[in-house]
């Protein structure tokens, strides 16, 4: 992974599923592209919202960190 380009959190808000088609979310410094997940449809999973970084948000989550793992990474953030 240290071969990805890097983005700004402004730059990765943008891959919102609404202002770019990209649908990213970013966990501890990871950027994921998760478009092709049905459950990030419109950008909205839950209450989560695409373009972030849901780092702090994970500890709500049904799931472990692991669901990152079917994704692929597309940069680090900035």
């Amino acid at each position: 992974m240290t071969n990805l380009p890097e983005y700004t959190k402004s730059q990765l808000a943008l891959r919102n599923g609404q202002d770019k088609p990209e649908i990213w979310v970013a966990y501890k410094g990871i950027i994921y592209d998760v478009t092709e997940s049905r459950l990030w449809r419109n950008g909205k999973h839950y209450e989560h919202w695409a373009g972030q970084d849901l780092t702090d948000e994970l500890i709500d989550a049904p799931h472990t960190h692991e669901v990152f793992e079917k994704f692929k990474a597309v940069a680090k953030l900035k």
